[in-house]
């Protein structure tokens, strides 16, 4: 086969061999940026109607507590508004690390607690924006965690609370590391209703109640197969599954297949609440 081949291509010009244009790899998604554009799309951060999350608007007028502030994102974005900043976290570290972020902000002023809230070192009526985002689902006694929340917020605040959501929480169940559902991580699944019970009982009127996160209850559960570190989550599972994420939200339907998702299964749910005005 190989001497016919030959014969047949004698005398004549060689075939030029095909030409291999070079394509770059694409550029690795990046699992937190792309979910803190998830969040936006969600109503977190908006920069134009100075909403924290929707329904929730910061002035410079503002006094905004966050009790569990974390790394202090939710905080920073009221500090670029102009607001006094309030913090208080059971963590020194993260608390250090969240006045660092906020030094350069336009703050009116910024005060840090290191505190596990029970109670807070604060007088009464002293916020006018309380936040706790992912806190209620690890304290002991959230009564009475939610009564000191109260209890430092003015007549007429506004209350930012969320807790993850069941339909995220039973996906994890049976994958996730025992410590997940153990102290001091998450020692209680609250449901929708018992959340709106229990922000209902502390004396605060529920305004809404929402949900969303579906990319961070998937990206969850691929974290606990992938077996990483969590500040070094570099695996093939989830940058594969960032990369879909990206790709769904950039599709024609993409914000109608978020809100499908969202609402099946999400990593979280959010009450606004507002202490009423004094009698």
């Amino acid at each position: 086969m190989l001497s016919r081949l030959k014969n047949l291509t004698k005398g004549k010009d060689p075939v030029p061999a095909p030409v291999v244009a070079h394509v770059p790899p694409a550029a690795k998604v990046d699992a937190y940026e792309l979910g803190l554009m998830d969040a936006v799309l969600s109503g977190w951060f908006n920069q134009a109607t100075n909403e924290l999350y929707t329904g929730f608007r910061i002035s410079p007028e503002d006094t905004v507590l966050d009790v569990g502030c974390g790394d202090g994102g939710n905080v920073h974005f009221c500090a670029m508004r102009g607001a006094k900043i309030i913090v208080a976290d059971i963590d020194a570290e993260k608390i250090a690390a969240t006045a660092e972020r906020l030094k350069d902000t336009p703050a009116r002023d910024v005060e840090c607690h290191v505190t596990d809230g029970n109670p807070l070192p604060l007088a009464d009526a002293t916020a006018t924006r309380v936040v706790s985002t992912e806190v209620i689902e690890h304290v002991d006694d959230p009564a009475q965690f939610l009564a000191e929340l109260v209890r430092v917020g003015k007549p007429g605040a506004l209350y930012l609370l969320s807790v993850p959501h069941p339909s995220s929480e039973n996906l994890q169940k049976d994958i996730a590391a025992p410590q997940y559902f153990q102290k001091p991580n998450h020692i209680r699944v609250i449901s929708e209703d018992q959340f709106k019970q229990m922000v209902s009982d502390s004396g605060l009127e529920v305004l809404s109640h929402s949900q969303y996160g579906f990319y961070w209850s998937l990206w969850m559960l691929l974290f606990w197969d992938a077996k990483v570190d969590l500040h070094n989550a570099d695996h093939p599972l989830l940058n594969h599954w960032a990369e879909m994420w990206q790709m769904i939200l950039a599709s024609p339907r993409g914000p109608q297949l978020k809100q499908a998702l969202d609402s099946a299964v999400a990593k979280s749910q959010v009450i606004i609440a507002r202490k009423p005005l004094a009698e």
